[in-house]
């Protein structure tokens, strides 16, 4: 199901009711979507998804942070009339969802521990009188045999595992409860499963299937590039003053700080508070009160910036995390995609700073040793961390884009070869021009030592270190000694685990590991292979701020009404004591903020804003904007671009039009062109729906004969015409208003630049 739903949508509570194992129609679907959640369009999967699920099929649904999954096993229980039951492993995220959900009208609960006996008991008499669609529960409850007992006299249609890489021993975040979940299959027969996660390497996705014992599963795994997001990676120096200087480039706007230990998270928190930022701390061995008191403080925007370990994250569903930064190297490519993935959730540009050096990778293989010491099986645990470890490191080392290496640690590619939102491809972080001559004499080192000491030795002699140790065994009259000792010390100690991470040395197993040359790296030493090396820059050769183009910024009376929309939208979040986005996300804050509607239909067409949100925030929402606009002098309700004054035609008549073009637009261009969908283009390329209509408004001024109905019917365009014939000034909004709602200001902008383009070229 692509594109725009022209359907009209219901009002009804519930749509009409359908069974597990039917098929539901596409015009269902769209109903409720845009009812509840007041989108026009799915996303790439979630239809397949849906499909699945509302059909009684079994499924494995792969889509990163902020693809969505959530509409996956939400729509489903409401097309089909039925009782579903999520399994969620956190109580913050049942509650956040569940509240978003209330929000939009949607009858959903959940049954956890924090909430008394008493209320949960009514809650589960509610469940039974089929009073809700969606129930959230935690794993450990979904087995407990009085709810199993409830389940079976609800008649539960499906159960969703969310977050299911949890089950997989072979995943970041393996959690014995969810083992469990197995029985659901022998229990519930005749309920389909469905699995969703954001991170799965093939081989976690495989060993979910066998865990659940899921039958003929649908299969969907969406790409797991972020485009959106900003990736780097820093040597570590300064790792406070680093940290800080990345948080003050984005003042005022959510930050996420990883520490490894929780001393680090205290004592940078500390340090932040000292520099005058809103943050403060979170890690597991608080009393669970005050992490409560600390992640709800920052999900109220009370806090700007909070310094974690990684026992925080998984529970947070705040979309507008503009950086996530990490101050030491984490242990696994899946953690650093899971907890980077936070940022940015909400499509908007967000930033991601690794700040790295060699000791966090040897104090992590201290804790993998250390995690190892209670299990079955020490070496294959110690062994099957240093694996996790090694592929972090190479991330981090090797000049190559970070967004192809993510994406390819998950088997998939990359389109194109420079993704201009990495340090790597910014030119931040550059291959080092003699890195093969580096290399030789680096393994050179190695050999002159007889290849019988460790990594910190070899640096050491390379460095031309004059320790007693070094002039005990003579190794400062080697040739190789001091080859290096202009080098800084943390740089070189990245260099030698990259020839590791390469292959071109080895590390023996143990404590104290020596370093030995490979068969390739005899071959390096001699000259006979090429070496890749990356130097990463201290200072980077070009802005750390975000580099992703987020479309045309707003402008300062529209980033003026943007901040007025926030503090309402805080006050509203506070009387109904929920987190701020659980009323609006930024991105349609920022939609109001460029389209300022002033009645209730144009706030309610605005994408993001479905029929309860319509009904119960509207009339405040479009009186601020009423007076803003007439505070600031701005028109009302008209769309992208400011409507023209009195003998300003020129904006209307002509879309603006821009004689350069970068590569988000260009691409976005050629989509249009092969009739995509508006919504489709602009979370492929990282638009706002009114940009995106702004281009295809230009497409149809510079080619009048374009054919418009892949976006706007032709009994639409009819009518659009006609409404703007009878509507002497030609504005957007009068259009609007005088077509009662049936076409959105993207579909008549699109019109009405074609209409205008046909009358110049006939002279009227």
């Amino acid at each position: 199901m692509n594109g725009d739903f022209q359907s009209s949508y219901a009002t009804e509570a519930l749509v009409p009711r359908a069974t597990a194992g039917t098929s539901t129609s596409d015009a269902a679907v769209a109903s409720v979507l845009k009812q509840y959640w007041g989108y026009d369009s799915l996303r790439p999967l979630q239809a397949e998804a849906i499909r699945a699920g509302a059909s009684g099929r079994d499924s494995l649904v792969v889509l990163p942070t902020g693809g969505g999954k959530s509409l996956c096993y939400q729509i489903p229980p409401m097309v089909c009339n039925r009782v579903d039951v999520v399994v969620s492993p956190l109580i913050s995220l049942m509650k956040d969802q569940v509240d978003g959900l209330r929000e939009n009208g949607y009858p959903a609960v959940a049954l956890h521990s924090a909430q008394e006996g008493s209320a949960n008991r009514e809650i589960m008499r509610e469940i039974g009188e089929g009073k809700y669609r969606l129930v959230f529960v935690a794993p450990e409850r979904l087995l407990h045999p009085a709810f199993l007992a409830l389940c079976e006299r609800a008649r539960v249609g499906a159960f969703a595992i969310d977050e299911a890489h949890c089950i997989s021993q072979w995943g970041h975040d393996f959690r014995k409860d969810y083992r469990q979940l197995a029985r659901l299959r022998e229990v519930f027969p005749n309920a389909s499963i469905n699995a969703f996660t954001a991170t799965a390497t093939p081989r976690v996705r495989e060993d979910i299937v066998g865990q659940l014992r899921l039958r003929d599963p649908a299969i969907l795994v969406g790409h797991f590039d972020r485009p959106n997001l900003t990736y780097r990676v820093r040597p570590k120096l300064d790792v406070e003053g680093q940290t800080l200087r990345t948080i003050r480039r984005h003042r005022d706007q959510a930050v996420i700080v990883y520490c490894l230990s929780r001393k680090e998270t205290e004592r940078m928190a500390a340090f932040l508070k000292e520099n005058q930022v809103r943050a403060a701390h979170y890690h597991a061995g608080m009393e669970a009160k005050d992490r409560q008191e600390t992640q709800e403080r920052f999900l109220n925007e009370q806090l700007d910036v909070i310094v974690a370990t990684v026992a925080f994250g998984m529970g947070i569903d705040r979309g507008d995390v503009r950086c996530v930064i990490h101050t030491s190297l984490p242990k696994s490519v899946e953690h650093y995609q899971q907890e980077t993935g936070r940022a940015g959730r909400d499509g908007l540009p967000a930033e991601c700073v690794l700040f790295y050096s060699a000791g966090d990778a040897i104090r992590n293989e201290e804790l993998i040793r250390l995690s190892a010491e209670n299990a079955n099986d020490p070496e294959t645990v110690i062994e099957g961390g240093m694996q996790l470890l090694r592929a972090m490191r190479h991330y981090c080392d090797l000049p190559a884009c970070r967004h192809a290496r993510l994406v390819e640690y998950f088997g998939q590619t990359l389109a194109h070869s420079n993704c201009k939102a990495c340090d790597v491809c910014l030119g931040e972080t550059k291959p080092a021009d003699d890195a093969t001559e580096l290399a030789r004499k680096v393994l050179s080192c190695v050999a002159r030592v007889q290849q019988r000491f460790g990594l910190g030795h070899v640096r050491d002699v390379l460095l031309g270190k004059n320790t007693k140790v070094i002039r005990d065994l003579g190794h400062d009259k080697l040739t190789t000694h001091g080859l290096l000792k202009t080098m800084n010390a943390d740089v070189l100690t990245q260099v030698m685990y990259q020839l590791v991470d390469q292959g071109l040395l080895k590390r023996t197993p143990g404590d104290r590991p020596i370093l030995q040359l490979s068969e390739n790296g005899l071959r390096a030493m001699k000259g006979e292979r090429r070496v890749l090396l990356s130097i990463p820059q201290a200072a980077p050769t070009t802005s750390e701020a975000p580099s992703r183009d987020a479309g045309e910024a707003l402008s300062e009376s529209e980033s003026g009404l943007f901040e007025a929309l926030r503090g309402l939208r805080r006050g509203m979040a506070e009387m109904r004591k929920v987190p701020p986005f659980v009323i609006f996300p930024d991105t349609v804050l920022i939609e109001l903020a460029r389209s300022r509607p002033t009645t209730i239909e144009a706030f309610g067409a605005i994408r993001g804003v479905g029929a309860r949100k319509r009904d119960a925030f509207g009339r405040e929402f479009t009186a601020l904007i009423r007076d803003y606009c007439d505070t600031h002098g701005l028109s009302h309700g008209n769309g992208r671009a400011p409507e023209p004054e009195e003998g300003d035609e020129e904006e209307i008549v002509r879309p603006r039009q821009s004689s350069k073009l970068n590569p988000q637009k260009e691409r976005a261009l050629e989509m249009l062109m092969q009739g995509a969908a508006i919504e489709d283009v602009a979370h492929q390329t990282d638009r706002a729906i009114s940009t995106v209509g702004g281009y295809l408004a230009e497409l149809a001024y510079r080619n009048p004969t374009l054919d418009l109905t892949p976006w706007v019917p032709a009994d639409l365009q009819h009518a659009i015409t006609e409404a703007t014939i009878q509507v002497p000034d030609g504005r957007l909004t009068a259009i609007f208003e005088k077509l009662q709602g049936r076409a959105n200001f993207e579909q008549i902008r699109v019109v009405l630049a074609r209409w205008r383009a046909v009358a110049m070229r006939e002279g009227g």
